[in-house]
């Protein structure tokens, strides 16, 4: 009786899990961005001071439970050397935030370049992607209107999938929200293709 309830409950309060993957140069606010999602979207949650948050070496974990269900976030390193290892996380993951430096001008096109490899992997193909223009907070930097361009260039690498270019700053918390919100309808969506990943038998 005990393990036919405790199937019941498990039935009724697990969530399907989803994989999200942060990718984008070094520097470009990755974890600021997940501590700042963390922060807005999960009750109780004291995020790490910007101050305090280091540059990713490998990867970085965080867990939000939004809109019925679990997403989990994979804040990969940016430094080029640690580039040549995302791949081993596409095929698993079931969508992509995809974080620019909108403030870091010189460097756009070494982002423009990384993001164009990213998304030729047949392991992405139809995967929801969200361009994130970060550091909207500084004065000067590129609007969404500049970026989105930029990076909607090569629109046959994009394919047909979601795609959404927005404006946000991790620092302060603007445009948090909605980006995950905007992620979470394609996900759900895009599940028949690419469905949740069972939680395992705790």
């Amino acid at each position: 009786m005990y393990t036919l309830l405790h199937g019941f409950y498990k039935y009724m309060v697990q969530k399907d899990e989803y994989c999200v993957l942060i990718l984008g140069l070094d520097n470009a606010g990755k974890t600021t961005y997940l501590e700042a999602a963390k922060t807005r979207l999960t009750k109780n949650y004291k995020g790490m001071k910007p101050n305090k948050i280091t540059t990713t070496v490998g990867l970085n974990i965080g867990q939000i439970d939004v809109s019925g269900i679990r997403l989990n976030f994979w804040d990969l390193g940016g430094q080029s050397e640690l580039q040549s290892l995302w791949d081993k996380y596409y095929a698993e993951s079931h969508a992509v935030i995809y974080i620019v430096d909108s403030s870091d001008r010189d460097r756009i096109p070494d982002s423009k370049e990384t993001f164009d490899k990213m998304i030729s992997s047949e392991c992405l193909r139809g995967v929801p992607l969200l361009v994130l223009a970060n550091k909207q907070d500084i004065p000067d930097c590129m609007g969404v209107r500049e970026v989105k361009p930029i990076f909607n260039k090569n629109g046959h690498l994009i394919g047909r999938r979601d795609c959404m270019v927005m404006p946000v700053s991790a620092l302060t918390g603007d445009g948090i929200n909605e980006g995950i919100l905007w992620l979470v309808d394609c996900i759900k969506r895009n599940s028949d293709i690419r469905p949740p990943r069972n939680l395992e038998e705790s």
